[in-house]
């Protein structure tokens, strides 16, 4: 009787369809140069900010103050609320944890026109003789 010999594989490994298989590690990285970066981002991880976005929306009857729509969706759905600060706080304790300085916004507002307003208000601070 002959030896029995290995078959070679029917199957050969796929090239990942979703990029870097190391990309979960590599946004992980990025958090957390942001964190060192910028200290003051820890504090949308405090519970005093649960509470203080929580009464934001309330306040607010969990409606969107720049688009009128009812914000009743989950986190990542375009219709969940996000705590806005109307002027960008860049670490100031006093804007950040003001409830007059913070609305309810859809998150598809705040991550598209939201965003874009705030970088060209970014921009406009560059300019010369504008004063914010």
């Amino acid at each position: 009787m002959g030896k029995l010999k290995a078959l070679p594989p029917l199957l050969t490994s796929l090239s990942p369809r979703f990029g870097p298989a190391d990309r979960f590690q590599q946004e992980q990285a990025r958090h957390q140069r942001r964190y060192d970066e910028q200290p003051w981002r820890k504090w949308y991880g405090t519970a005093d900010w649960s509470r203080l976005r929580n009464e934001v929306f309330q306040r607010d009857r969990w409606k969107c103050q720049q688009t009128g729509v009812l914000c009743v969706a989950k986190h990542p759905a375009p219709r969940s609320p996000v705590a806005h600060h109307k002027i960008p706080h860049k670490g100031n304790p006093i804007l950040f944890w003001d409830i007059d300085n913070i609305e309810t916004v859809s998150k598809e507002w705040h991550d598209g026109e939201g965003q874009a307003l705030e970088r060209g208000a970014e921009k406009l601070r560059g300019s010369p003789g504008h004063r914010f």
